[in-house]
């Protein structure tokens, strides 16, 4: 895969990281507007009722035009969406073969507070490189293209709602002989199930872009 356009994500779904892994280069895009219902602020896990929600609140802004710099985004910090995020990921996990691994790693970037989003995101990103011991030399976008030149564009890797999801190989779940397996979680799921394997699933895996 060639050089590759993503948006930096809450720790992004599995998908996104099969594209990462299989680029020769990367570049997030820095410069787009926030929109809503994507992974920008949001990710899902497999807890004990099926797929669970976990989402980020963020601060509006007064502009009546709605748009805002997905980079200018802020945190809603009085809410404590922190704490909450992270009781949902130690009981879902616990019992996960690698939660405990890396259970130590995890645990600062959700007790320590972060004003923008787009910064909480890239800590995410490289929490989860250094979990997947996978070293990514990286680029950030300074201008928007609607249309890049010279680039794959996998921004679309970003939108949650998407109509047909990306289609990837079966892995370990905790509650997978409950509900079957949830396909293209958080890659914290497959972090947790898999631990160190997490790698070599990724790069065994293929995926479609537009």
């Amino acid at each position: 895969m060639q050089k590759l356009l993503l948006h930096p994500a809450y720790f992004g779904p599995v998908s996104q990281f099969v594209a990462m892994v299989n680029a020769h280069e990367l570049v997030f895009e820095n410069e787009d507007n926030y929109q809503k219902q994507t992974y920008r602020n949001r990710m899902y896990i497999y807890g004990a009722n099926g797929k669970l929600l976990l989402n980020i609140p963020i601060k509006h802004t007064g502009n009546k035009s709605g748009h805002q710099k997905y980079k200018d985004i802020k945190i809603e910090n009085d809410f404590p969406w922190q704490k909450q995020h992270w009781k949902s990921l130690e009981t879902v996990y616990r019992t996960s073969p690698f939660f405990e691994f890396y259970e130590d790693e995890f645990y600062p970037l959700y007790h320590r507070e972060f004003d923008y989003l787009m910064d909480f995101n890239y800590h995410c990103l490289e929490l989860t490189l250094d979990c997947l011991q996978l070293e990514l030399n990286y680029k950030k976008t300074e201008e928007y293209f609607k249309v890049p030149t010279g680039l794959l564009d996998g921004r679309s890797l970003i939108e949650a709602k998407k109509n047909e999801p990306q289609s990837i190989e079966p892995y370990f779940q905790v509650f997978k002989e409950k509900y079957g397996f949830l396909n293209d979680l958080s890659i914290v799921d497959l972090i947790f199930n898999e631990g160190p394997n997490a790698l070599n699933y990724l790069q065994s895996q293929k995926i479609s872009l537009p």
